[in-house]
């Protein structure tokens, strides 16, 4: 009963692995242009989305100092 229950679980992890494997087959992987335009702008976003929370930070640190 042991030997059946190894060789059904090997049968799944196989299955899976090829499952995997088949998928990234389907994977499109974006051209030196495009993932360039990419991070170019995850980073300029990134960059103004920082520097947006820093003035609210410092209009909450100056309200706060007038308050208390």
């Amino acid at each position: 009963m042991g030997a059946k229950d190894e060789k059904k679980a090997q049968a799944k992890k196989q299955g899976f692995f090829k499952g995997v494997a088949a998928e990234f087959k389907k994977i499109i992987w974006p051209d030196k242009m495009t993932l360039t335009k990419q991070t170019t702008a995850v980073l300029v976003v990134s960059i103004v989305l920082g520097v947006i929370i820093k003035i609210v930070d410092m209009l909450i640190q100056l309200g706060l100092s007038i308050i208390v």
